[in-house]
């Protein structure tokens, strides 16, 4: 299972609506003198679809004037340069590295609402860390930057006291007290994440539990393409789908879930792996709705990993 990132509306242009004249065949003009409910019907499915087509149009242009600076402002925030390279390191794991989409292979640094944040997806898990700029002017800004260069521009802020990025006409740097880099950036369109995080359902099941010994659990069973998860009585049980070579793990279950969760221990080690505290807080909707992975006591980092179905006749 993999979220659902409405692809065709990425990637397909958005055809304006036409525009009906006297002259020219309306789709109303031969049911206007439709004595039954018919013509009604016709129009209203043709009101829908051009209301539909008027809020595709206004979400991309929406888009697209939030990804460039005011031709004559220059956007700048200043992060502290370990902040920004550990938040660099959380992230770019979830970008894919094999992909149909190359906006997939980058990682998206928004510079919006007083915030700078970076995201990466690979369809089965989005991670997100939100960075709070200690000076931040100019306009909304968002960037896409391949997962390899952001890794080696991550290794230099790792380095410095602090970086301001500055976004501009020009393009995207870098500064230090001391140095300027160019922040190579790449063309596309990254998933509308932010209506993938507020079409999640409010959690029923949260699960806090020691996030290294989960970490071990789930990568003791690498190389499975299942590892099932359950959660009754203040514990939490890794095991492989048909329950054996099962390690049980203490945890606060704030609710049993009644059913076991299933993940490829390939994509959920590593978000445990990116992880801060000493603690992961998991919370749950349902056993086949993404998963909300985070610190239990820092809420800046987040997770999202989509579960898998667990095939017990094997």
């Amino acid at each position: 299972m993999t979220f659902k990132l409405d692809e065709r509306r990425q990637s397909e242009p958005w055809t304006a609506p036409r525009n009906y004249s006297a002259s020219a065949p309306s789709p109303g003009g031969s049911v206007l003198d439709d004595p039954d409910r018919e013509g009604r019907k016709v129009l209203e499915r043709h009101l829908e679809r051009m209301r539909d087509q008027t809020q595709t149009a206004m979400a991309a242009i929406a888009v697209a004037l939030r990804s460039l600076p005011a031709a004559d402002r220059v956007t700048e925030a200043r992060i502290g340069g370990a902040e920004l390279a550990s938040a660099i390191r959380q992230v770019v794991p979830a970008a894919a590295s094999d992909v149909q989409f190359p906006a997939l292979g980058c990682v998206l640094v928004e510079i919006d609402d007083g915030e700078v944040r970076l995201v990466a997806t690979d369809r089965h898990r989005l991670s997100m860390r939100v960075l709070r700029p200690t000076a931040l002017d100019g306009e909304a800004c968002r960037l896409l930057v391949h997962a390899a260069d952001l890794i080696e521009f991550g290794r230099w802020a790792a380095r410095v006291h602090q970086v301001t990025i500055q976004v501009g006409p020009d393009g995207a740097r870098a500064h230090s007290t001391s140095e300027s880099r160019v922040l190579m950036t790449a063309d596309g369109l990254f998933p509308a994440y932010r209506e993938m995080l507020s079409a999640l359902a409010p959690p029923e099941y949260r699960v806090i539990v020691d996030r290294l010994a989960l970490r071990d659990a789930v990568s003791s069973h690498a190389g499975t393409a299942r590892i099932a998860l359950g959660f009754a009585d203040d514990q939490l049980a890794v095991s492989l789908a048909d329950r054996s070579n099962a390690v049980t793990l203490p945890a606060v279950c704030h609710a049993d879930l009644p059913q076991r969760i299933g993940f490829d221990p390939a994509v959920l080690a590593p978000a445990l792996e990116a992880g801060v505290g000493p603690d992961v807080l998991l919370e749950i909707s349902t056993v086949d709705r993404p998963v909300v992975v985070r610190s239990a006591d820092q809420g800046s980092f987040t997770t999202l990993v989509m579960p898998a179905a667990l095939n017990t006749a094997g």
